[in-house]
């Protein structure tokens, strides 16, 4: 009796599946594409066969769908209910305003995330955001929570969030680790490897595997009470 040999993408769902199957599609490595990203090259193949990361971050989707040419959704975990998905800035004449959300980022040990509803925004010139280079920027606002990251940003500080698509860069910014979001700087410890760095010298760097954070976005600017 002839065996049936079974598609591998056939046994996945999801975003899994549908990365597996482009990557097959295009006949380019899934090794390729994690290099594409500034990954080792089992970074895409860890996420399709053993779900680490549990899903890809949103400047690694962006690129993968441009490559690919498909849109980001079609990499995006149905239920996936995260930061990256913050409602858009709204635009009217010579004001944006920004989105602020109903959320902290610590700057103390870390904690859970919770909701990302946005309840306020913050008004700015169109002006002054072209006079910062952040015309383009995809921005949100959020709290600081904690003293890790004094005296640069305070418990309480509010900052503006860019969390358009670009190349990583060492420097501030809000991260997940697992399901916790922090605001931290973020610069590269080796091959695969990144650190979590305070300001606050009390807390020691933090070093991880690249894949398990998740970068949302840089911190462009802080605001807060004198």
């Amino acid at each position: 009796m002839k065996e049936t040999q079974q598609n591998p993408a056939e046994t996945l769902s999801g975003p899994r599946a549908r990365l597996l199957e482009l990557s097959q599609a295009r006949g380019v490595s899934l090794a390729a594409l994690s290099e594409l990203l500034g990954r080792n090259a089992s970074y895409l193949q860890q996420f399709i066969r053993k779900g680490s990361p549990r899903k890809l971050e949103e400047q690694d989707r962006a690129t993968l769908a441009r490559f690919l040419g498909v849109g980001e959704e079609e990499l995006r975990e149905p239920q996936e209910n995260s930061y990256v998905k913050a409602p858009r800035r709204r635009e009217s004449g010579e004001w944006v305003e920004v989105p602020r959300l109903d959320l902290g980022a610590s700057a103390g040990p870390g904690r859970v995330a919770g909701g990302e509803a946005a309840f306020d925004t913050f008004r700015f010139s169109r002006r002054w955001l072209e006079e910062q280079g952040l015309a383009r920027a995809e921005l949100s606002a959020i709290r600081v929570e904690g003293d890790s990251m004094e005296p640069l940003l305070n418990d309480g500080d509010e900052i503006l969030v860019d969390r358009s698509p670009r190349p990583f860069r060492d420097g501030i910014h809000v991260v997940r680790l697992g399901e916790t979001l922090m605001v931290k700087r973020v610069a590269s410890a080796g091959p695969g490897r990144v650190a979590l760095l305070s300001q606050n010298f009390a807390y020691p760097p933090v070093e991880v595997a690249a894949e398990e954070v998740a970068i949302i976005g840089r911190v462009v600017w802080k605001g807060g009470r004198v």
